[in-house]
């Protein structure tokens, strides 16, 4: 543990808590992409299911279950909870293209051929890719509310304090994850562009909008 990872960790977390206390308060889940969401959730799913044969830690037991259970109460609040405001009409990505691809490459390209190595890995290369329908979703509607802007930069940050983080264990510890990195450095990508508007519109208290 060191302190990118710490801060990664809490910035992802309050990605979460942002969404959830978003879609609770506002009782409603416009603006959310779903396929996002379930994607999300089958990455915790397929990278935490070493939850009852490998302990590591308290703390990474506990953020373990808290992903699972918050990604498959964000699914529940969308699909079922409040069903009725989500606007499944602009939420259209062809998730298969993400699915397929990343599955395939997870048996392809990994550290061990064996099954929680491959979903592990699989979860790996799905989170990288996993946010694009959200991103399609904005650029589609042509803007997104302040609230869920916020929970994109919480997200973004979380990936870039992730790479710090794989910079110090290499050169702390020696140990260097390609593949992990690999991932991290194509999901920070995709977040640049939102950077860039996040801090030049929502941080002036504008509203932001990604080009159709």
């Amino acid at each position: 543990m060191n302190l990118f990872r710490f801060l990664g960790d809490l910035s992802h977390l309050l990605a979460i808590i942002l969404l959830l206390l978003k879609i609770w308060k506002s009782r409603s889940c416009a603006g959310i992409s779903g396929k996002s969401q379930v994607l999300f959730a089958v990455v915790f799913t397929a990278r935490y299911l070493d939850l009852f044969t490998n302990y590591i830690s308290l703390y990474n037991t506990c953020m373990k279950v808290v992903y699972i259970a918050c990604s498959f109460t964000t699914v529940w609040m969308i699909y079922s909870k409040f069903k009725a405001t989500y606007d499944g009409n602009h939420d259209t990505f062809r998730v298969e293209f993400l699915v397929i691809p990343t599955a395939v490459l997870a048996f392809l390209v990994n550290h061990d051929f064996t099954p929680l190595e491959i979903l592990w890995t699989f979860s790996i290369y799905l989170e990288s890719v996993a946010i694009l329908p959200q991103l399609f979703m904005v650029s589609k509607t042509g803007e997104a509310e302040t609230i869920t802007s916020h929970y994109l930069f919480a997200l973004g940050v979380y990936r870039t304090l992730y790479l710090f983080n794989w910079i110090w264990r290499y050169h702390f510890e020696g140990f260097f994850d390609l593949i992990a990195i690999v991932a991290g450095l194509v999901q920070t990508v995709l977040y640049c562009d939102f950077f860039y508007l996040y801090i030049t519109k929502v941080l002036k208290g504008k509203k932001l909008s990604l080009p159709a």
